[in-house]
């Protein structure tokens, strides 16, 4: 017989509780989006007869990781959003918040996350002009957090050349080319982009400068941020065109899926 001990079981330490995060997404929608046209701010545009706004809802809580929806509205319109959002037909197992925005971009989402209850550790920043994202590029950005990334952005590969150059002094002039990138080395950047909790909002407390999206504050912080594959149905809607295109993706989505 050995003469090590074994502790009994009512010796044992009991392990701790496992840590449940909780994912929420912060969906910036107080822009105008003035080269979609006159009209309704580009978020409530219509799309198939649901404003673009609902259908971007909609998108982020297909995610089953999703438990939180926050609407960043324009400052005097978060009433109204709060209705339109009461209106549609959103996932019951989904929370949905709305707050009113702030004059820039950057200043709504600051505002999105300081709305977050304390146990959300995964943030989702998604653009409302993208209605169309599947299920499948959310859950993969978040999964790539899960799994210890500071920052996360879908995208795509170009299928275009790209010229770098320097800009006319008019609209109008020809502009020389100063360089032609790699191709193979670009990406189109999407949304929704993922972050750990406390690495945005230190980005968003350090950061001053006017920036596209939020994944290039966290680079400007000197941290790394991935990119996991995108999807051709997650385009921005920004110009006229763009939603003739929206709507030809949804007649497909009604025809194969009955969606």
């Amino acid at each position: 017989m050995s003469d090590v001990s074994r502790p009994s079981t009512a010796d044992a330490v009991p392990e701790a509780p496992a840590v449940t995060t909780r994912t929420a997404v912060v969906i910036p929608a107080a822009g105008r989006g003035v080269r979609l046209g006159p009209g309704a701010p580009k978020a409530l545009r219509a799309l198939n007869g649901t404003p673009m706004l609902i259908h971007a809802a909609r998108a982020m809580a297909a995610s089953r990781a999703v438990s939180l929806v926050v609407v960043v509205a324009p400052p005097d319109g978060a009433g109204e959003v709060k209705s339109l959002l009461d209106a549609h037909a959103l996932p019951e197992r989904t929370d949905f918040l709305v707050v009113p925005g702030g004059e820039t971009r950057q200043e709504s989402v600051k505002l999105g996350l300081d709305a977050l209850p304390s146990d959300c550790g995964i943030v989702l920043v998604h653009d409302a002009a993208r209605p169309l994202v599947p299920v499948d590029t959310v859950d993969a950005v978040i999964e790539a957090v899960r799994e210890g990334a500071a920052a996360v952005v879908p995208a795509l590969p170009l299928a275009d050349t790209v010229k770098e150059v320097e800009p006319a002094a008019e609209p109008g002039e020809p502009e020389p080319v100063v360089a032609t990138p790699e191709r193979k080395r670009l990406r189109a950047v999407q949304t929704p982009q993922g972050f750990d909790r406390a690495t945005l909002l230190r980005a968003h407390e350090t950061v001053t400068d006017d920036v596209t999206d939020d994944a290039s504050m966290v680079e400007q912080l000197g941290l790394p941020v991935v990119v996991v594959p995108g999807h051709e149905e997650a385009f921005k809607v920004t110009r006229p065109l763009d939603l003739v295109l929206a709507e030809a993706v949804l007649a497909r989505r009604r025809l194969n899926d009955g969606f």
